[in-house]
């Protein structure tokens, strides 16, 4: 059951940052305990799967790309087990692939790294569209079409490397070596 707002506000809302990154997250941690929030952290899906139920949190934040494993993988699992939290997916690999997987897998809102605190406090407060944003000028740069795609091929693959390498007809550490670097801008 919903909470009313004046309930909220006697009761301290909870975040659980869920990032690989420690002192990314321990800055995050900073941000939202000096704005009233009650915070922690995990570092991998085992902790991020036994917080959310310990701690029930009311917003979560997830890295997409986790050690050894994907945020989208573990998206799902926190959406079954703390289905009253607000999440919002952060990373700084983002393709629109990736946008649209975690919206459909639960998310309220995918934010591009680096996102400050309170950017993210609005991404969880932002469930409705915006007709008004504005279209690109221009289309989408080959290099970052080439990005998408692959994106959209490992996603396909359920993030295996070598099943996508075969996909695209690339070799493997070539993909890795692509995979490893920064998306390329518009």
């Amino acid at each position: 059951m919903a909470m009313s707002v004046e309930e909220q506000q006697d009761e301290q809302l909870r975040i659980l940052i869920v990032d690989d990154d420690e002192v990314f997250g321990q800055v995050l941690q900073r941000a939202f305990s000096k704005r009233g929030y009650e915070v922690t952290q995990a570092t991998d899906e085992n902790q991020a799967l036994i917080k959310a139920q310990e701690f029930e949190p009311d917003y979560i934040t997830l890295d997409l790309k986790l050690e050894g494993s994907s945020g989208l993988n573990l998206l799902p699992q926190l959406v079954e087990s703390s289905p009253q939290s607000k999440i919002v997916v952060l990373t700084g690999y983002s393709s629109i692939a990736t946008a649209v997987e975690a919206i459909k897998l639960g998310a309220v809102n995918y934010l591009c790294k680096p996102a400050d605190a309170d950017e993210i406090l609005a991404a969880f407060q932002k469930q409705e569209g915006d007709p008004d944003v504005p279209v690109a000028e221009q289309p989408m740069s080959v290099n970052r079409l080439t990005w998408e795609h692959i994106q959209k091929v490992l996603r396909e693959h359920d993030g295996n490397i070598s099943a996508t390498a075969r996909a695209l007809g690339m070799h493997r550490r070539t993909l890795q070596r692509k995979l490893q670097k920064r998306p390329v801008r518009r």
